[in-house]
């Protein structure tokens, strides 16, 4: 068997359809401020959530002891938690809204200012072919963001779990806590990154690319946020007699009443209240209501949701992804 040798243009470089590390190379120091200034992010983050489950969450229960033992109030809010819970939720929110940051980095710095500035037909030129100058420019960043985001949602994990008695939301549900304790986070972060490259590609302005990828990525995590409860069906829990209430630690969708076969939520019964429990009964009957019901997200099903959106995104990270190499095909025809 005859072994093929990649082809080579001038100074042996490698013009086959991967990326090649000269390539590679290039990306690293063309972009090293950036991923500096990622990789400061993540170790930043990282620390100090460690310092504040090392050192914060000890001084914290200590205080609330002391507190406590004094016959004090409010221990919990101005004592034990404040200087605890209220970081951690910042960190989250930062943490769920990173991929704001990479869709504008992908649109503006990565793909449109170089296509701007002529910088990337330059490279074509010089033996980078466009398949292979893209791959690069969406592999390298794609290993940062994903190693970088999986270690921030692993440390966000570790002090989350460990330290629910000193936070005040300990809700899975939450928006900025459900993405920032699941690969979801990741899933953001590529889907946000491809999303940046086609805008770039389609504009190739720097600005404007920059603007529509932070506009395009932001929207797309209000509708998923919005749709979040309907990705993974839903329990629930009927009662012919009472109102039902769901499980602790669920996430409640909607409560309400069975009237005349028809399921309506937040019904409202004051007018039945405080009449005994048979009168009560009968101005239900009166007023149609025939059963009561709840539905419901249980805590188990934070894996299935989470799954399910990362799948959603990383679906639209290919698709995004595919579009991307086929534009460029078409604009360096």
């Amino acid at each position: 068997m005859t072994a093929v040798a990649p082809a080579v243009t001038r100074g042996g470089t490698n013009t086959g359809s991967g990326p090649g590390w000269g390539t590679v190379r290039t990306v690293l120091r063309v972009h090293r401020a950036a991923l500096l200034v990622w990789g400061a992010l993540v170790l930043g983050l990282s620390g100090w959530l460690v310092w504040l489950a090392s050192v914060t969450a000890d001084e914290g229960r200590a205080n609330q002891e002391a507190c406590e033992r004094a016959g004090r109030h409010w221990c919990d809010l101005t004592f034990g938690t404040f200087g605890f819970s209220e970081p951690v939720g910042w960190i989250a929110v930062l943490t769920a809204h990173v991929f704001l940051a990479v869709a504008a980095f992908a649109g503006g710095a990565l793909i449109g200012r170089e296509l701007e500035s002529g910088t990337a037909h330059l490279a074509w030129t010089q033996g980078v072919t466009p398949a292979r100058w893209l791959t690069a420019k969406l592999a390298v960043p794609a290993l940062a963001v994903a190693l970088g985001a999986t270690a921030l949602v692993l440390v966000f994990r570790w002090v989350w779990t460990a330290n629910q008695d000193l936070l005040w939301v300990t809700g899975w549900m939450q928006g900025e806590v459900f993405v920032a304790r699941g690969p979801v986070t990741v899933a953001y972060a590529l889907c946000a990154l491809a999303l940046g490259v086609l805008t770039a590609l389609l504009l190739r302005r720097a600005l404007p690319a920059l603007g529509v990828s932070f506009a395009a990525t932001w929207l797309l995590a209000l509708f998923l946020a919005d749709r979040r409860a309907s990705l993974w069906p839903a329990a629930s829990r009927t009662s012919a007699t009472q109102v039902v209430d769901p499980p602790d630690g669920a996430w409640r969708l909607e409560t309400g009443a069975v009237v005349h076969g028809r399921r309506v939520p937040n019904v409202e019964f004051w007018r039945c209240d405080g009449k005994g429990a048979e009168v009560w009964r009968r101005c239900l009957e009166d007023n149609g209501v025939t059963g009561f019901y709840t539905t419901y997200h249980p805590e188990s099903h934070f894996w299935p949701l989470q799954l399910v959106e990362t799948g959603v995104l990383l679906a639209i990270a290919t698709v995004a992804t595919a579009a991307a190499y086929q534009v460029l095909r078409h604009r360096t025809a």
